[in-house]
């Protein structure tokens, strides 16, 4: 077991191209740490900084209170599980989990022991004389973790490494990971493009993009508390829905309506000086049907006209244009609001990295997620209940949550 410090760690190519920024990070002893973000973000180079496959340019790494910068990555005492399972054909699943203790030469029964014991707590015994090819998906990448396993490092390291499973196998296998990590101990770096993954598994989560850590927190005060637009719209699924807004007369003035201002959102954005320009978030959770919210307190009603039914059983995702608001809410400072919106680079980067931006759509939509009570139709119109007290405020020059506690 180990304690990870990066301090001020940086990787900068002989291009000049900078990958990763100037992270500090700790991660404890025993802890289940998550790198997250978009393609290029920087998470899988921190990662291989840590094991040693990449040079650190600038920064100093301490794994069990060592410097390790300079040290090869079989001397970090460190294993690596990959995206690929990366095992031997030829090999059976025992000579595949045993084979890195060989070359380090430890002896025939001490590997018997660790590896029949591994297969036990990854229910593989009866698997142990297979070769890889007879195996599914989900056994290889246990396998995988085997390897890993029976090393008994101070540091497990994992990169996607189920980014090649099925969808109900991913999930399977998330929580195997994540009984295993508790059950071990061990520290644990886990780096996955998935935020649901994230979010299911780690202790605490670190968010990047473009090199930079944006974000340090466990998942749920990721949720609550985003510190600025890039994350909040990362976390979440569906991801959170941003709105242009004009602050005017105590409400900020969308195109689906005026939102009053409630005592907490109204202090945080004066103790901020808030610009009259400003984005709105709302999660998809934080609408509900009117007709199914009893004496409508809190929060303010907005008609819609529904474009999309989605039911999933436990819950019905409703689709909508911006579109919906009173003439009052698309005056010019709304629509202001909403083209300053569309440039915004968080929000560009978001679509590119959810797909959005490929469909060749520019309508914005919005989506509520409701009660399966609900009798939303499409075509028809709805009226929705917005919880104004979870809005979160973003201010566009910069990208910061505004209604933040930090800033409150």
């Amino acid at each position: 077991m180990a304690e990870i410090v990066l301090d001020g760690i940086t990787k900068r190519y002989p291009d000049g191209a900078l990958a990763v920024r100037h992270v500090d990070l700790t991660i404890a002893d025993g802890e289940f740490v998550i790198l997250v973000g978009p393609s290029g973000c920087g998470k899988s180079t921190t990662l291989n900084m840590i094991a040693g496959l990449e040079d650190i340019t600038e920064g100093t790494l301490r794994i069990a209170g060592e410097v390790v910068n300079d040290r090869a990555p079989k001397d970090r005492d460190i294993a690596m599980v990959f995206q690929s399972y990366a095992l031997y054909p030829h090999m059976s699943v025992r000579d595949n989990m045993g084979f890195a203790l060989r070359l380090a030469k430890v002896d025939k029964a001490t590997i018997a022991a660790k590896v029949e014991e591994a297969a036990r707590v990854l229910d593989l015994t009866r698997h142990l004389d297979r070769k890889p090819a007879h195996l599914s998906g989900g056994q290889r990448q246990r396998v995988a973790m085997g390897r890993a396993i029976v090393r008994d490092p101070k540091v497990f390291l994992m990169d996607e490494p189920l980014s090649n499973l099925d969808a109900k196998l991913r999930v399977q296998m998330r929580t195997q990971i994540a009984a295993l990590q508790r059950r071990l101990g061990t520290t644990t770096v886990y780096v996955t493009h998935d935020q649901v993954e994230a979010m299911t598994l780690g202790d605490r989560v670190v968010v990047m993009r473009s090199g930079v850590v944006q974000q340090v927190g466990s998942p749920q005060q990721l949720y609550d508390e985003p510190v600025n637009l890039f994350v909040a719209g990362f976390i979440g699924s569906p991801g959170m829905n941003f709105l242009g807004a004009a602050l005017e007369h105590g409400a900020l003035r969308t195109s689906l309506g005026d939102l009053p201002l409630d005592d907490r959102t109204r202090r945080a954005l004066e103790r901020a000086d808030a610009p009259r320009e400003l984005v709105v978030g709302i999660r998809p959770e934080d609408f509900e049907d009117a007709a199914l919210v009893e004496g409508h307190a809190g929060g303010v009603t907005v008609t819609v006209t529904v474009e999309v039914r989605e039911s999933v059983g436990s819950d019905v995702y409703v689709h909508f244009a911006e579109e919906g608001g009173s003439a009052a809410a698309q005056g010019p400072g709304g629509l202001a609001a909403l083209a300053e919106l569309a440039e915004l680079a968080e929000l560009a980067e978001l679509a590119a990295d959810s797909g959005r931006a490929d469909t060749g759509m520019r309508e914005h939509r919005v989506v509520a997620r409701l009660n399966p009570a609900t009798r939303a139709a499409e075509g028809g119109p709805l009226d929705l209940r917005v919880d104004t007290a979870r809005i979160h405020v973003f201010d566009p020059r910069t990208g910061a949550n505004l209604t933040h506690p930090e800033r409150s």
